[in-house]
């Protein structure tokens, strides 16, 4: 026999959110009788109000929730169960955010305004949280929701109705660089501080938008901000290989298909050029990898081309250039303010 999780007013509330910005919750945090009220009240405390029906008296959950900008990220990780979005819980009115949601492991199998589809590992799927949807999980599963203020996301809400309960595939296109990109962002989502958040939280949204524009028939090139999706899309292109020694403004503009001019005209919109700006990037992981490896486990070489320094003296020359101290200096110095040797940069 199934067992339906009441209404949020029947329950208690949920346990007031942590002083950090992320959170997590677990049902094995209670003894397993109070499991499934517990799952009711984090879901209602985190997402919106749903009803939910499991097929045994207990159940296994697991949510994290975190903040990159004007992003809230709840990554969930569940038993088989349903929820159902009523319209006795959308007059309650927490229905404030779109949710665009990854499926990590496992089905989803989605039915909201007329329409059903299953969403299997790696689709993205629309939900709006203004109008019921119901949603079934035959099996345990990973979730990751974004819920995207709808006013960024910049559609109607008869736009929006035409997203819901479509399964969104990686095959190509935008799609196949949003997916993996939610999904590193939801796993990394703690290492990024305002402003490096906010200026993310926008490119996301503007791929975001992009996405929705395509699916819906648009072009997204004539979208405003179509160069920030594109120099998001080159960003996350650029991080992906920023050990390859080779990566140089023509690999990447050809990667692209578009001309290296029209790629440092990107990167003249941030006051900076393409080449500082991975050089940048590769100075922070090596600066990072410094001072996490025990001392004398690793050579400043060997870390130098883990992060596509062609060679020790170029890093050198790169490192005294943007830090006006050798790479052996600086890390003595931070080694000596911090005291200890496995601090993080």
């Amino acid at each position: 026999m199934s067992t339906v999780i009441g209404p949020y007013e029947e329950r208690r509330r949920a346990p007031a959110a942590d002083a950090s910005r992320a959170r997590v919750l677990s049902t094995r945090s209670v003894p397993p009788h109070q499991s499934l009220d517990f799952w009711h009240d984090a879901v209602l405390a985190t997402l919106v109000g749903m009803d939910i029906a499991t097929d045994g008296p207990t159940y296994d959950a697991t949510l994290r929730t975190d903040h990159v900008g004007d992003l809230r990220i709840t990554t969930v990780e569940c038993d088989p169960g349903r929820v159902h979005r009523s319209p006795r819980l959308i007059a309650r009115g927490d229905g404030r955010d779109v949710f665009v949601a990854l499926q990590s492991t496992g089905r989803a199998q989605v039915e909201q305004d007329g329409r059903t589809t299953e969403l299997r590992a790696g689709d993205i799927g629309f939900f709006e949280t203004v109008r019921p949807f119901r949603t079934a999980f035959p099996e345990r599963f990973q979730l990751r929701i974004f819920a995207v203020p709808r006013i960024l996301l910049g559609r109607s809400e008869a736009d929006v109705r035409q997203l819901t309960a479509r399964a969104v595939r990686p095959n190509g296109g935008l799609p196949a660089l949003l997916a993996p990109l939610l999904d590193r962002l939801a796993d990394t989502s703690e290492a990024y501080r305002t402003p490096v958040a906010e200026r993310l939280a926008g490119g996301v949204l503007d791929l975001m938008a992009a996405t929705a524009a395509d699916l819906l028939g648009e072009d997204p090139a004539v979208l405003p901000g179509a160069d920030r999706v594109l120099l998001l899309r080159i960003k996350t292109f650029i991080r992906w290989r920023l050990s390859d020694s080779g990566l140089t403004p023509r690999a990447v503009a050809e990667a692209h298909g578009i001309s290296v001019r029209y790629l440092h005209r990107l990167f003249e919109a941030e006051d900076t050029t393409v080449c500082q700006w991975i050089r940048q990037l590769r100075l922070h992981e090596c600066r990072r990898e410094l001072v996490v490896q025990a001392p004398g486990s690793v050579s400043l070489g060997q870390i130098a081309r883990r992060w596509g320094f062609s060679s020790p003296a170029r890093f050198s020359r790169a490192f005294r250039s943007a830090y006006g101290l050798s790479p052996t200096d600086w890390l003595d110095r931070e080694r000596a303010s911090r005291g200890t040797g496995a601090a993080a940069c």
